[in-house]
């Protein structure tokens, strides 16, 4: 078993962007990391850059998944002290053409993978000194945006569910919060806006403006901005901060 001075953190969506940012983040602060994901060669090269970090597939719409991923990371780094739900999924298309398959498959990644995660890993969470749980939800959470009516409704689902939580845990050593992120530089913002500046004619400043505007600063948020804001959450000092919906947003949100 290999832990380090903080404890064990696990990531769900771990391998790529936000999540893996939040993974370094969290190594860097002396956490040991599993990463978790689907896709096991983004996991792997991930887990690589991280001191004492490990990755272990996992399918967060899975109960059996979820079991066993859980198990296999406390048998190698110890009791989950900080659990992140970064694992999500958006679907862009106007409401009259979103089948309830889509629905359904937004609901179980976006929400109810977090909910099976946070079951699995809570006896763990409520044994240590202190037990974090952090969702990652979006400024989808706190707002409407057209276009992702399954991806707004499960994002303040997820934002609800930590309210939630946060109340029945209060009396343990266990928070619960979430962070929003406005629009973030990942691969699917760049993806998204290199295929608005092919369609469009646009260039790549004027497409970038589509997902900057909605920012006070004009920009995309950086992934290290919301892993900086997780770190916090998961610190010591954070103790008395349970419930709260945290907006990384350059003010495009409350």
């Amino acid at each position: 078993m290999t832990t380090l001075d903080q404890g064990h953190a696990i990531v769900t969506g771990g391998g790529t962007g936000i999540g893996l940012a939040v993974a370094r983040a969290l190594a860097a602060k002396g956490y040991a990391v599993t990463v978790m994901g689907r896709t096991r060669a983004p996991l792997e090269a991930a887990a690589a850059t991280l001191p004492g970090g490990g990755f272990v597939v996992c399918d967060v719409t899975n109960d059996a998944s979820v079991a066993a991923a859980l198990a296999e990371a406390e048998a190698a780094r110890g009791p989950t002290r900080v659990l992140v739900n970064n694992a999500g999924a958006v679907t862009t298309a106007p409401f009259e053409k979103i089948g309830l398959g889509a629905w359904s498959a937004a609901l179980d990644i976006n929400l109810l993978g977090a909910v099976r995660m946070i079951g699995a890993a809570l006896p763990s969470l409520k044994a240590q000194p202190r037990g974090r749980v952090i969702n990652i939800a979006s400024t989808a959470g706190l707002k409407p945006y057209a276009y992702v009516s399954p991806y707004v409704a499960s994002k303040h689902a997820l934002v609800g569910l930590t309210r939630a939580l946060a109340l029945e845990l209060a009396k343990t050593a266990v928070t619960v919060n979430a962070v929003c992120p406005g629009y973030t530089r990942t691969a699917i913002i760049e993806t998204a806006i290199e295929t608005i500046a092919a369609r469009t004619g646009r260039d790549a400043e004027a497409a970038e403006a589509v997902f900057t505007g909605a920012n006070p600063q004009g920009r995309l948020v950086e992934p290290e901005e919301v892993a900086s804001a997780v770190c916090w959450l998961a610190s010591a000092e954070s103790g008395a901060v349970n419930g709260i919906a945290l907006s990384i947003s350059g003010g495009e949100t409350g």
